[in-house]
């Protein structure tokens, strides 16, 4: 089990790698368990949503008037799920997307045993 200061500093260090990348920190989604340890400070202006898994959700833009989203797991693994939206793409459109990129990560996270 993980300190709660490990997780601060490891989510921290996660932001501040995708940051200097270009990345914007969009979402947190955190257990109970770690919304209740971690630093909230860190998280800037994302909003923080209940998960059954830790993972921090990334946007920037991307070439040809498109938008990158990267879902990072918080984890010394480094994991991550990407997607390239187009313009065009509905707001809905992307909201499924990325749901379906968190099941993704939640299944990945439960064949690991987190």
């Amino acid at each position: 089990m993980w300190l709660a200061m490990d997780r601060t500093n490891l989510a921290k260090q996660i932001i501040e790698l995708y940051e200097r990348h270009g990345w914007t920190l969009k979402r947190a989604l955190l257990t109970q368990e770690t919304r209740a340890t971690i630093d909230h400070s860190i998280f800037s202006n994302a909003a923080i949503v209940d998960s059954d898994f830790d993972a921090l959700w990334f946007a920037r833009s991307s070439h040809a008037d498109r938008e990158a989203w990267e879902l990072r797991l918080i984890a010394e693994q480094q994991y991550a799920l990407f997607e390239a939206f187009e313009a065009d793409e509905t707001e809905e459109d992307r909201d499924e997307a990325r749901l379906e990129m968190e099941n993704r990560m939640r299944d990945f996270t439960k064949s690991k045993g987190d």
